[in-house]
């Protein structure tokens, strides 16, 4: 199916979770569902929508930047179950609560589609707030008339592990949407909602690039994709034969919205000061650089010929010699921009928080980590379609996801101990490569490991990394399956008429 298509209906599980142990789950939580939410609501669900979790195997934190990302979409998903209703008893509401209502609490909403995401507050169900406020966005910025506010009922079950970064956060918005799209008797495109999906995600406060919710909407059963931007668009990536990826929870979770103005957000800000400081650099007008340039990719061209002319043609080479590798104070960026930062950053409160956050930014390491990251995706995907024989293309593959790693790690300061052992662990234990994947600062890593030795790598992991743990109560040796687990590419969001 293209990007253009709209978002599919299907009236069975088998057209979704295939068949197998993978539908045995399946049916078990869509009854689960609809007995819960009888019991809840007193009525059953109109629709379900489910959307997926997603891995990235290569191209870290560049898809903000305008680059090309390679991720796939896994197994776990989210399931929103959604009824209209009217109880006639005072304005409609949008009732959300949980599968597991201990761990996540009941939430009630008015319908208003303008009403403020309160990030100070971080409640799980901001993000079906978000995927609502979304429609109605989108919906005003193509002029079409504004349906009738209504109530909903909602139940919500999600499998794609928090703060994990396998996207537990776009497979919520994603899923919420399009189940707020078909009960208002709407139909959008995927590629529609891929975009506003992203855009209403930063009402939780972060600056997202558009690859989570990209490869939520769009994945197909079988293939990873390659996501480009500006438009949105995803083409097929057929993986090698003979390779499994495997991914295991470093068990520290990263939370992109709690430590946004020092990490993720933060380090939106510093591509887009190290593309403005580039542009003056290379020669364009401060007044223009300032206004015009928001990220590295705006400014790839200059950066390449600039290299050129230097008988290079990488842009890390503009890098390396326009700036330098100590830290900027906010003074020097000033100094060079002709500007506050204040004011650079006024229409962007998350830009804001990083700049009364921030006393210094270091935008060499950046700047140097996008370039590179960029390459490598192409790269991957050269391989990928190559001819090359499962021999020599898996290695290939992991030598680009170890130098991926590597480059999150010293260059864009986004990994952690525990990511930093797991990544050793995986690797000791056979994988050709390993890397972080999603945001960092804690979550998952993936790992590229021969079919045939997934089974005693995985154990390998269990005993090497997941034994400690397990001692110490952190989690559960039954639970384990949950924490480590080979995936192949799963398919995309659907709703569904059950």
């Amino acid at each position: 199916m293209a990007s253009d298509d709209l978002v599919p209906i299907f009236s069975s599980l088998e057209d979704v979770y295939g068949d197998g142990a993978l539908l045995d789950e399946a049916r078990y939580r869509y009854e689960r569902l609809k007995s819960t939410f009888r019991e809840l609501y007193g009525q059953e669900p109109e629709l379900y929508a489910r959307a997926p979790g997603r891995v990235n195997l290569i191209g870290e934190h560049i898809d903000y930047e305008g680059y090309s990302v390679l991720p796939m979409a896994i197994r776990q998903d989210t399931i929103v179950a959604i009824h209209k209703h009217d109880d006639g008893q005072g304005p409609p509401t949008l009732k959300i609560a949980n599968i597991e209502p201990t761990k996540f609490k009941s939430c009630c909403f008015s319908t208003d589609p303008l009403q403020e995401v309160n990030e100070s507050q971080h409640l799980w169900a901001n993000y079906f707030l978000c995927g609502y406020k979304g429609v109605f966005e989108h919906l005003v910025s193509k002029g079409t008339d504004i349906p009738t506010q209504i109530g909903l009922n909602v139940l919500v079950d999600g499998t794609v592990p928090i703060g994990a970064g396998l996207s537990s956060s776009a497979a919520m918005v994603c899923s919420s949407a399009i189940a707020i799209m078909m009960a208002l008797d709407l139909r959008f495109s995927k590629k529609e909602v891929s975009e506003f999906a992203c855009t209403c995600e930063r009402h939780i406060g972060t600056q997202s690039g558009g690859m989570d919710q990209a490869i939520s909407m769009m994945a197909k059963q079988g293939v990873a994709m390659l996501i480009d931007f500006n438009p949105i668009r995803g083409t097929d990536v057929r993986l090698p034969q003979g390779g499994t990826f495997v991914i295991a929870n470093s068990l520290t979770e990263s939370n992109k919205a709690v430590t946004a103005a020092v990490n993720y957000n933060n380090r939106v800000v510093e591509c887009h000061l190290a593309a403005m400081v580039l542009a003056v650099k290379l020669g364009i007008p401060v007044e223009e650089a300032t206004t015009t340039i928001s990220t590295l990719s705006d400014i790839e061209k200059l950066c390449l010929s600039f290299s050129a002319s230097q008988g290079s043609f990488d842009p890390v080479f503009a890098v390396q010699v326009l700036l330098h590798e100590e830290p900027y104070m906010r003074e020097e960026v000033e100094a060079l921009l002709k500007n506050d930062l204040q004011s650079l950053m006024q229409k962007s409160p998350s830009s804001l928080a990083v700049i009364s956050a921030a006393k210094q930014y270091k935008l060499f390491q950046r700047a140097k980590h996008v370039f590179s990251e960029a390459r490598r995706v192409h790269l991957f995907q050269e391989v990928v379609e190559s001819n090359r024989s499962e021999d020599e293309a898996l290695p290939e593959l992991g030598d680009l996801m170890n130098e991926s790693h590597s480059s999150c790690n010293l260059l864009y300061e986004c990994s952690c101990p525990e990511l930093e052992e797991l990544v050793d662990v995986c690797r000791k234990s056979g994988a050709l490569g390993a890397r972080l994947t999603g945001a960092g600062w804690g979550g998952c890593v993936v790992a590229l490991v021969k079919e045939t030795s997934v089974l005693s790598f995985i154990l390998s992991l269990k005993e090497k990394f997941f034994h400690s743990r397990t001692e110490k109560g952190l989690i559960k040796s039954d639970n384990l399956g949950l924490y480590v687990f080979a995936s192949k590419p799963s398919s995309g969001a659907a709703v569904l008429k059950l």
